[in-house]
């Protein structure tokens, strides 16, 4: 599934994913390839992204490789908005 996560700042992630872990309102959830659409608020905490390939890009303050595998990031938000249709997930943050 295509991911994209934007703040009013910059896009600070765009591209493939296979499984992505949201913060949201009520407790953690996760979406993969083919979810239902969705929309739902978020709070503040870490996404969780499982990558088709491996991350190939310099990590910076916001995107952060997983120790332990390299196709995982994790990405701390303050809170946001996230939506899912088509196989297409943005996450507006913040």
């Amino acid at each position: 599934m295509q991911l994209e996560i934007i703040t009013p700042e910059s896009v600070i992630f765009h591209g493939e994913a296979t499984a992505v872990q949201f913060p949201g309102l009520d407790g953690s959830f996760q979406v993969l390839n083919g979810h239902a659409p969705i929309i739902s608020a978020l709070s503040e905490g870490t996404v969780k992204i499982d990558l088709e390939k491996p991350y190939e890009l310099e990590t910076t303050s916001k995107v952060v490789k997983d120790g332990s595998n390299n196709k995982i990031i994790r990405v701390a938000i303050k809170g946001g908005v996230v939506e899912m249709m088509n196989n297409k997930v943005i996450l507006l943050a913040e």
